[in-house]
């Protein structure tokens, strides 16, 4: 039997149109790097790194690693960088509890507790973050009592100006704010994520849990929660991206994350392009971590067939 010609062999197109891609893709970034290095040799600018290893001569007011403004360039910006993950790590930890929490209580068969979360969904998420980091921190953290007037909550947190102290963690009015922004707006969108995971496993599967005696705690924990993961994780995924993207608005309240620094730094160099690319790095390292790590969650629980 003869072979096909070449050109109507559908595996050769396939790969073909793959390597034609990869080429034009290629091109492009040669024609886009020829060009700024053009446009950079013109305003008499020398591309390059090197400025990382001057001296910062500006102040970072938190910090978690040793700094000082007589240090790099590149020093303050793994301070930022730093900051930067603590957000991320804390906010997801926190926007996962709350969302979960919301989204169950949605579905609650308690009036009052089922509207409460309805309540809470609309009005955070239909409000922009940038709108509510502003509340945070003018009208609630900046209006909290001086420390000698600090209001504690059974012993175990204190409120002031000075931020929020719980079990000797202090967190700032600056981390404070973002943290309690990114939370509770990222929570409303995860608390109907989670609200449409519940709702997609079948009414059986909930008859068949109560004919066992299973207390209703014990079905959604055991038997409904784990089968809606399957259904909640890659919209999740999306979400702790956002979280994560957003954390760059801490510029708005003055907390020093990797894009806080990187502008700061980008002012006083006047590298705007090394900078820039530093930033979309940083958060695309970000992303991707988050991505790769929610993808094996994922496949964790998605079902095995024989």
């Amino acid at each position: 039997m003869n072979k096909p010609p070449l050109w109507r062999d559908k595996r050769f197109w396939d790969i073909a149109s793959q390597v034609i891609a990869v080429i034009i893709a290629v091109v492009v970034v040669m024609i886009l790097w020829t060009n700024l290095n053009r446009n950079l040799r013109q305003l008499g600018i020398q591309f390059g790194f090197d400025f990382l290893r001057q001296q910062a001569s500006f102040d970072i007011g938190e910090t978690l690693i040793p700094y000082k403004a007589s240090d790099s360039y590149i020093q303050a910006l793994w301070v930022g960088l730093i900051n930067s993950l603590r957000v991320a790590v804390v906010g997801i930890i926190l926007t996962t509890i709350l969302g979960i929490t919301a989204g169950i209580a949605r579905l609650s068969d308690n009036w009052l507790v089922r509207n409460i979360s309805m309540v809470y969904v609309e009005v955070f998420r239909n409000t922009p973050l940038l709108l509510q980091l502003l509340f945070w921190y003018f009208a609630v953290f900046l209006s909290f009592p001086k420390v000698e007037n600090q209001i504690s909550l059974g012993g175990l947190i204190s409120l002031s100006q000075n931020g929020i102290a719980f079990l000797g963690l202090i967190f700032s009015p600056e981390l404070s704010t973002l943290l309690m922004g990114l939370t509770f707006y990222t929570g409303a969108f995860i608390a109907e994520i989670v609200r449409g995971g519940i709702t997609s496993v079948s009414k059986g599967q909930w008859e068949a849990a109560r004919s066992l005696g299973l207390e209703p705690s014990l079905v959604m924990r055991l038997v409904i929660f784990p089968q809606a993961l399957r259904v909640i994780i890659p919209p999740l995924t999306s979400q702790y991206l956002n979280l994560s993207k957003n954390s760059s608005l801490a510029i708005a309240v003055g907390y020093p994350d990797i894009y806080f620094v990187a502008s700061t730094t980008f002012n006083q160099t006047g590298r705007a392009v090394e900078v820039m690319i530093l930033i979309m790095l940083t958060y695309l390292t970000l992303s991707l971590t988050i991505s790769l790590a929610m993808n094996f969650l994922n496949k964790t629980f998605q079902i095995k067939e024989r």
